[in-house]
């Protein structure tokens, strides 16, 4: 990151995933994973970390992605001392559902190239399953009743 913004830092960084992350090997995201394993945390907070590491000072750290628990180890400290903006929540989807619904069945917007299982309810909890563990390609499935 140092080196693309020639010793700056990013602007803005974005934690999309949030608690589900596993990507990482590094020493915090091992430390995160034992920390759940014995329920003493429940979310893993290494990207997070990650952000305040390398975002600029007076940057903005965006956290679109789902925590839902306990998280420590946040160098608050460096987030401070750096001038951070903190943004995060969910997005509140209900006030476009209505416009973007209609917009598809008008064939104004296709959605098809992000959809990639559709399946009836019943097999809902199955494909569930499938999703969660980033099996045969699942990315949004759409059920039909």
């Amino acid at each position: 990151m140092q080196e693309l913004t020639n010793g700056k830092g990013p602007e803005k960084c974005i934690d999309a995933v949030g608690m589900e992350s596993h990507a990482t090997r590094s020493f915090d995201a091992v430390y995160d994973r034992v920390k759940q394993a014995v329920m003493l945390e429940t979310d893993r907070p290494h990207v997070l970390r990650e952000m305040i590491y390398v975002c600029r000072p007076a940057g903005i750290l965006s956290v679109p992605g789902v925590y839902g628990g306990l998280i420590d180890k946040i160098p608050f400290g460096a987030s401070m001392n750096k001038g951070l903006t903190w943004k995060m929540g969910q997005t509140h989807v209900n006030r476009w559902t209505d416009d973007l619904l209609h917009r598809i069945q008008e064939g104004q917007i296709d959605p098809s190239f992000v959809i990639t299982h559709t399946v009836s309810l019943e097999e809902g909890p199955a494909m569930y399953k499938t999703f969660r563990d980033k099996e045969d390609g699942c990315i949004k499935v759409v059920l039909k009743p």
